[in-house]
């Protein structure tokens, strides 16, 4: 309970600062509330996936395909429900990807990949982007290795059978405990662009 309080309160935080701290920027983006819903549910869904990960850290078996189903997949669900329900785009991205479809999809994405990598204090920012031709405002916020991850992540040579099968192309390895695993990303669409879309396509 605590554990998700205190990500709460870094949520929090985090939109005061950038607010306050960053005025120039701030003006840049969308409704303020936005963008803090944006960081709280993002904060939520990495509690989410720390406490689905926990599971492997003492598990008595090796990690399966069929419990990655249970670890990993509702983390991606999730993603694509806020995804749906807030019209963002929430994805997951690294530079050591294991899914392809990690991979970061710009320059913007690995610049910011490259910014946490150099700071490991930094839990997040956002920043003004253009996303296929659509302006509006994308949220980084990175995501640590935990002791849970090294499961799947560890040793090159300890990874789970599965994922030596599955996975040829497989760059997620030999990370340690703190190391940067990736991030969140989201984007969002600015709301004027979006109404006059809305209205030009009526």
């Amino acid at each position: 309970m605590m554990r998700v309080f205190a990500r709460f309160v870094l949520g929090g935080s985090l939109v005061i600062f950038f607010l306050i701290g960053l005025p120039a920027i701030a003006q840049a983006q969308p409704d303020p509330a936005e963008l803090a819903k944006a960081v709280e549910e993002i904060e939520n869904l990495d509690a989410m996936r720390s406490g689905l990960a926990a599971y492997l850290e003492d598990a008595p078996e090796a990690p399966t395909a069929e419990t990655m189903k249970q670890v990993c997949k509702p983390v991606g669900m999730k993603a694509m429900q806020l995804s749906k329900e807030n019209g963002w785009q929430v994805r997951q991205m690294a530079t050591k990807y294991r899914n392809p479809a990690h991979a970061p999809d710009n320059l913007h994405a690995q610049m910011a990949l490259a910014k946490f990598e150099q700071d490991p204090d930094l839990t997040g920012f956002w920043e003004p982007e253009t996303l296929d031709g659509v302006t509006g405002t994308r949220y980084y916020r990175r995501i640590n290795v935990e002791a849970s991850c090294l499961a799947c992540h560890g040793a090159q040579n300890n990874r789970p059978q599965f994922v030596q099968d599955n996975y040829p192309q497989d760059l997620a390895y030999d990370f340690n405990v703190g190391d940067l695993r990736g991030m969140y990303a989201v984007f969002i669409p600015d709301v004027k662009q979006a109404i006059e879309e809305a209205l030009s396509a009526s």
